[in-house]
């Protein structure tokens, strides 16, 4: 039978007799019934795919067209002459900025030149079409680089042609990895990973990715390592080969790269020095190779000339090598390409989906492994310089592509006598960004377990190795997050003076507590990870504030317990099998629970598993206020009978016991006034 709140009574109703203490009506909170076949508070939920499919039909045409062709969302808003010049200025500038890094990256993966400047090419066009980022720059990165080179020189030498056909099989299966998990909606499961395991994992990679390349500085091979002690080991034993030209001439790239840098952050009108460093620094070290012909100086050599030819991925029996790596690198992808592109996206006023990003970067580097790229994915410097110089829509991506292109149509033959030490200097330059100590003092400075999750990642990071870090680090960030879900925030609750509101007593320690009644906030869901400790908290304080400090309860047991539900978002069949059980123990003990404004979702789930009922719907409220003054009036021997029906209320009252007020319930009298003027409310209980 369905039901309907009683109205208020009118100001017409009989008074009440002198002695007994009126009980006003409360809001009405309501109380599904027990059968949620005849109750209309309680709807069957529709399932998954039918929210899916019911999505789906809403579906435009045009917006299927944006959500298969990103590119379309910017195309058709146009302003050619507002955005064109902006985004040819943006393309060149970063294309001619990409052409040196992709080399150096290429050779940091283990791979010849001619693949960083391919992965450069056909993914920067597929991004552009199927990326909802307008300002991101992919192509290669020193950090995917480096998982590169980690992975593959562990299975092959890199001299041996199977290296470089694993590097695009790596690159077919991160894209598929990144389809995947954009279509299934499933980049949020990398937000576990803490931003500190991240910057940690980051810095220890850049100092790895530097010492990688000492071996072009000092002119002698170095052991292949993503550890630091064999790098350094093997940078040790090798200084009797020590040769001065390289090691001279890439300390003077580098100095120039890194002044460049800084004057183009500082100085807004020397902006172009920035970007016009790594080129600066290949034009300069080609013209010294030419003219003086240094031995001791070792060069890129040939590059073959033309564009990639079509081929498909070969090399399929060692898929289960390198899916680890492809994970990773996927993960990579999410936390930071991804995090880029919503960044951009927020400065400029436009809005990405993340996993709609996510397949974007899967469609590219799909698209780039047919021809011949290696893992790519979005570049923080580039794409910072690629907003920097105007970009306004994706046309800016098309243009790096153009640049790309005619580097391998026309320029390849000048490529030949670029110094090795050069491009080492443009990866040392470009990854000496990535050492955060900045971060590592804010997070001592802020949050000391934040630090310690830092420090733990880096520090395996650069011992045992990239994989090694990653699981340590991420192992450590979902330890803290299970902790925290595990071991919830409860507070102990006290009214602020003069108000209803009550609040945490250890942040307003002016609030007043009450004799024998605990007013304490779950703030989080309840479920079956969390109800234990939930439930051995609860029973602390029946001995004691959290069983050490008094905090002004200053009664060794509790009579009543009220439990503030409003945090709470959602509560699992074990709770609510475990609050049962709480009940039992607690009228064992003379202790009446109640519960305060518990949302529509978690009452309906309370009154299912019979809880509304073992409780009784009395002991239910919509305020903690009305909830302590009902404990208030049961504990003086004061409590009248609900009005449920409009009626006067039942005669078989208690009277006050002598002259007791309620204020004699209070810590302090300052209040008590107050107090005697607000009657207690009392929840009405509506017929089933």
């Amino acid at each position: 039978m369905e039901w309907r709140p009683s109205s208020y009574p009118s100001s017409s109703a009989p008074a009440t007799p002198v002695g007994i203490r009126q009980m006003p009506k409360v809001i009405p909170l309501q109380h599904p019934p027990p059968s949620s076949s005849s109750s209309s508070l309680i709807r069957p939920r529709p399932s998954p795919f039918a929210k899916w499919l019911s999505r789906i039909q809403r579906i435009s045409a045009m917006e299927w067209l944006e959500l298969l062709l990103p590119c379309t969302r910017w195309i058709r808003t146009y302003k050619w002459r507002e955005y064109l010049q902006a985004d040819i200025m943006a393309g060149v500038t970063v294309g001619t900025m990409l052409v040196p890094q992709a080399m150096s990256y290429a050779k940091l993966a283990g791979l010849h030149p001619i693949y960083g400047l391919y992965s450069g090419f056909v993914p920067i066009f597929a991004y552009a079409i199927f990326g909802s980022s307008r300002q991101l720059a992919i192509g290669p990165v020193a950090l995917v680089s480096l998982l590169v080179s980690n992975t593959l020189s562990s299975i092959v030498d890199s001299t041996d042609e199977l290296y470089t056909e694993l590097a695009i099989l790596l690159a077919l299966l991160v894209g598929i990895l990144e389809c995947v998990m954009g279509i299934l909606r499933l980049g949020w499961l990398i937000r576990f990973i803490s931003h500190s395991v991240i910057s940690g994992f980051t810095t220890s990679s850049a100092i790895v990715i530097a010492l990688s390349q000492a071996k072009y500085f000092l002119g002698y091979s170095i052991t292949r390592s993503s550890k630091i002690i064999p790098l350094v080991k093997s940078i040790i034993a090798g200084a009797d080969k020590f040769s001065w030209p390289p090691f001279v001439m890439g300390s003077i790239m580098l100095a120039i790269l890194l002044t460049m840098k800084q004057l183009g952050k500082k100085q807004k009108k020397l902006r172009f020095l920035r970007v016009a460093g790594p080129l600066t620094a290949v034009i300069l070290g080609t013209v010294f190779v030419k003219i003086l012909h240094p031995q001791s100086i070792s060069v890129v050599g040939g590059i073959p000339e033309g564009l990639p030819s079509f081929s498909v991925p070969t090399c399929f029996d060692y898929v289960k090598r390198l899916i680890p790596t492809a994970l990773l690198i996927t993960g990579v992808a999410i936390l930071e390409s991804v995090g880029i592109a919503k960044a951009l996206a927020a400065k400029n006023g436009y809005e990405i989906d993340s996993n709609q990003e996510l397949f974007g970067l899967g469609v590219a580097n799909i698209c780039g492994s047919f021809f011949s790229a290696y893992p790519t994915t979005g570049s923080f410097s580039r794409s910072a310089v690629n907003n920097e110089s105007g970009a306004k829509t994706g046309l800016s991506g098309f243009i790096m592509g153009v640049i790309i292109l005619c580097a391998l149509q026309f320029l390849t033959p000048l490529f030949t006598d670029i110094p090795q030490c050069t491009l080492a200097a443009i990866v040392v330059s470009a990854v000496m960004g990535l050492i955060d100590y900045e971060e590592a003092i804010f997070l001592w400075r802020v949050d000391k377990r934040d630090f310690l999750l830092w420090v733990t990642t880096s520090i395996t990071t650069l011992f045992l190795g990239i994989e090694i870090g990653v699981l340590v680090g991420v192992g450590a960030s979902l330890a803290f997050v299970i902790h925290e879900s595990a071991n919830p925030h409860i507070a102990v609750l006290g009214r602020l003076p003069g108000t209803t509101v009550y609040r945490n007593i250890k942040q307003y320690p002016e609030a007043y507590t009450y004799k024998g009644i605990v007013v304490v906030r779950i703030d989080a869901p309840i479920y079956f990870a969390n109800i234990s400790y939930i439930k051995e908290r609860l029973q602390k304080y029946e001995v004691g504030f959290d069983g050490t400090t008094n905090s002004g309860i200053e009664v060794n047991t509790m009579s009543y317990v009220v439990i503030e539900m409003a945090p709470v978002t959602y509560i699992d069949s074990s709770a609510a099998q475990a609050l049962k059980e709480l009940y039992q123990e607690y009228k064992a003990r003379d202790i009446q629970m109640a519960l305060s404004n518990p949302n529509r979702e978690v009452l309906s789930t309370l009154a299912m598993a019979g809880v509304l009922e073992l409780l009784g719907k009395q002991w239910y409220f919509v305020r903690v206020h009305d909830a302590v003054q009902v404990c208030l009036s049961h504990m003086q021997g004061n409590f009248v009978t609900p009005n449920t029906g409009g009626e006067e209320p039942k005669q078989d009252i208690v009277r006050k016991q002598g002259n007791t007020s309620l204020s004699s319930f209070f810590f302090g009298k300052k209040d008590a006034d107050e107090l005697d003027e607000e009657r207690p409310l009392i929840i009405e209980i509506p017929e089933d």
